[in-house]
């Protein structure tokens, strides 16, 4: 009995190591698939700004959007993330990086070295975006002034500092469909569709997630706990915000002024600073697509602690 058990035990071993390590491998996009293309440097600046690109990368406390030298400190169950130089340094950035190596980045989440990136890079919705698109932001970060400086390792404890698992929270969570428009829609809301779901990343923040990290799709945009640990990220389905008109939208998107007369703060504070960039028209999607979401049931806010209690 014992010698048709351990041979058995042993094939079913290494059949899940090869099932492990198949799922697990990085993706990447090959040179030879990307054919010959003029970037459109303008286009670049419009993706830079619909992607929240300097939000993250740009060096913290300074006023400059464009230094893309990284360092901020993103928090978060798993550990604390420290977004990396995205600036055209040879050394310290990404001044290296073939234009390959980037569309595999933004589109797959893997490393020049082929590593998992971490999902706090938002490499599930950009892979939504068009390559078009996305080698366009390539050449336009390229015109960016380069800045030195290394930043340090994610402070990330074991297990989930074990890149390989990367691939397996992909295989369950990373949606690889590409972007398809909606012929019963407009062209401005399919635009607004395409905004807000790829390079605009809404859902990641306004979304809920389970103990694995992956958005929860029944309450997508719905809301939830701040990703980064602390205050509530607000459901932005007409559940919350019915009262809210497609001009309300555009122009929060624009001035990051509520409907109400208060202001964004924290997170969508720094959204704001890139969503103003945007064009009329672009705002003007993303709001017609915003108001179209369907009302979604979030998660219960926790109710707040009154003042003096322990």
């Amino acid at each position: 009995m014992l010698r048709r058990i351990v041979p058995a035990v042993i094939l079913a071993g290494i059949v899940a190591g090869g099932v492990y390590w198949r799922l697990t491998t990085p993706e990447t996009i090959a040179a030879s698939l990307l054919p010959a293309y003029q970037p459109d440097i303008g286009n670049g600046a419009r993706v830079f700004n619909a992607g929240g690109c300097s939000s993250c990368h740009a060096v913290p406390d300074q006023p400059d959007r464009t230094r893309l030298g990284g360092g901020l400190a993103i928090p978060s169950p798993f550990g604390t993330f420290y977004v990396p130089n995205i600036s055209p340094d040879p050394n310290d950035g990404i001044g290296r990086w073939s234009e390959a190596d980037f569309v595999t980045a933004v589109m797959k989440g893997t490393s020049p070295d082929d590593t998992h990136f971490f999902p706090a890079f938002p490499y599930t919705s950009y892979r939504h975006g068009k390559i078009e698109d996305v080698r366009d932001l390539f050449a336009f970060i390229k015109t960016l002034p380069p800045v030195a400086g290394k930043v340090r390792d994610h402070d990330v404890p074991f297990p989930f500092n074990i890149r390989r698992n990367i691939g397996v929270w992909k295989f369950l969570f990373m949606d690889g469909k590409p972007f398809t428009p909606d012929p019963t829609r407009s062209a401005q809301w399919n635009r607004g569709a395409y905004l807000v779901n790829s390079f605009g990343h809404c859902a990641e923040c306004h979304s809920p997630r389970n103990f694995l990290g992956g958005i929860i799709s029944a309450q997508r945009f719905a809301g939830g706990p701040n990703p980064e640990g602390k205050g509530w990220v607000p459901n932005i389905t007409q559940k919350n915000l019915g009262d809210w008109s497609v001009k309300d939208f555009a122009y929060f998107l624009k001035t990051g002024e509520l409907p109400e007369g208060d202001s964004a703060s924290g997170l969508m504070a720094r959204v704001i600073k890139n969503t103003s960039q945007l064009s009329d028209d672009d705002r003007a999607a993303m709001a017609d697509y915003l108001k179209s979401l369907a009302p979604v049931e979030g998660p219960t806010r926790p109710k707040r602690k009154a003042a003096g209690s322990g």
